[in-house]
């Protein structure tokens, strides 16, 4: 059993829970428990590695004003189109629809707490230091968390020493990642078990929402670097684009396999390398900048977290919906380069808008398929933020 991965494991829970489902019917509703122990359970983890993320990376990196604001704001245009593209698809075709039964729509109500702008300002000055944690909020959670990284970068900078806490910091961030790790093992049975209580109770009517989901989720993030990278590449960079896709190839099908744009990093910068960008923007824009560089992430949250919003009979408003696609941006930053990265911030989403969790389970049956998508497009962001910070210094690639 440990020689098969965890997509393999996933599919063998999707494979069991559909006959066990057919056979208990509604008694198989029991089973579903399964399911909210192991999303509690990526709760409780999430916030303590977001934390542990922002402080060492504010510690450990160092980069100069002007190319660091570069960066800055190339990733973030990118990462803004990433996120209208995902709430555009989702408020068109609105995938969540054919999800409606299973989910139980009407059983919730929506978030009775204010999304808007004023609700944010109000929020980021927490009561306490333990409430953020507790209820799981993203703003507070980076603002206390970027304020004391600031704060220890300082005393860095000015000769105190402070590398046994840097050393401490990281080696706590890497026990999250194990326990993490961990967690994420149950996920086959938090599949199993989600999945036999819907085919007890709905029969096979929740696989049409889920291939709306997976159909609407690989669209977005098949459009954004057809429009948004090959823009970038056609009136701004001026490279052609046989020459990018030609480098972008390798590390594009190997994060397939990897699912991973950390592990593909070595790959990214030989083809970088290749595409003749300097070393100083390919390690700022592909290294120290991968934090930023999750648009697949960031895309992908924005459309399901409106996925969920409609499976449970939710309308979210424009205003609601853009404050959404903020924490999606922040949350995205904070747990980048970390397994299942996507997943577990979207719960983490999830939990900051009040929205209910119940459907992750389900969702992680089809994850493999978008998480490997996801994993392209965040490559490809890397690859994009490296050569837009060399032509902003005034490289020509043509």
């Amino acid at each position: 059993m440990r020689k098969i991965g965890l997509t393999g494991r996933i599919m063998l829970g999707l494979a069991a829970g559909l006959p066990v489902g057919l056979w208990l019917g509604a008694d198989a509703a029991v089973l579903g428990e399964i399911g909210k122990v192991v999303i509690s359970a990526i709760k409780l983890a999430a916030a303590p590695l977001l934390i542990l993320t922002i402080i060492g990376s504010t510690l450990s990196t160092h980069v100069e004003a002007k190319d660091g604001a570069r960066m800055c704001f190339f990733a973030t245009v990118n990462a803004l189109i990433a996120l209208s593209i995902g709430l555009l698809l989702s408020n068109i075709f609105q995938p969540g629809l054919h999800l409606a039964a299973t989910a139980s729509a009407g059983t919730f109500e929506a978030p009775k707490q204010s999304l808007g702008l004023s609700s944010v300002l109000a929020n980021i000055v927490p009561p306490s230091l333990v409430q953020p944690v507790i209820d799981n909020a993203i703003f507070p959670l980076v603002v206390l968390s970027l304020t004391f990284g600031l704060a220890l970068r300082k005393l860095k900078n000015a000769g105190e020493p402070v590398e046994g806490l840097e050393r401490a910091v990281g080696v706590m961030r890497g026990a999250m990642e194990v326990i993490l790790s961990w967690i994420l093992q149950l996920a086959p049975f938090a599949v199993f078990g989600v999945v036999a209580t819907s085919v007890g109770k709905y029969g096979f009517s929740p696989l049409k929402g889920l291939a709306a989901y997976v159909g609407v989720g690989v669209l977005g993030l098949i459009l954004h670097p057809l429009i948004v990278y090959q823009g970038w590449l056609v009136s701004y960079v001026r490279m052609p684009l046989r020459r990018f896709w030609k480098e972008a190839y390798e590390p594009s099908v190997y994060s397939i396999g990897a699912n991973s744009s950390l592990a593909t990093l070595p790959l990214t910068l030989k083809a970088l390398d290749k595409l003749g960008v300097s070393k100083s923007a390919s390690t700022l824009g592909a290294c120290v900048g991968t934090n930023l560089n999750n648009d697949g992430i960031i895309l992908y949250e924005a459309m399901a977290v409106l996925f969920v919003a409609q499976a449970h009979g939710l309308h979210l408003s424009l205003a609601k919906q853009l404050s959404i696609a903020f924490s999606c941006l922040i949350a995205a930053m904070g747990i980048a380069g970390v397994p299942e990265a996507g997943f577990i911030s979207l719960a983490l989403v999830l939990a900051t808008a009040g929205l209910p969790s119940e459907l992750l389970p389900l969702l992680l049956t089809v994850d493999w398929i978008l998480a490997r998508a996801r994993s392209v497009v965040n490559v490809l962001g890397d690859m994009m933020v490296s050569i837009l910070i060399d032509r902003a210094a005034g490289k020509k690639f043509s």
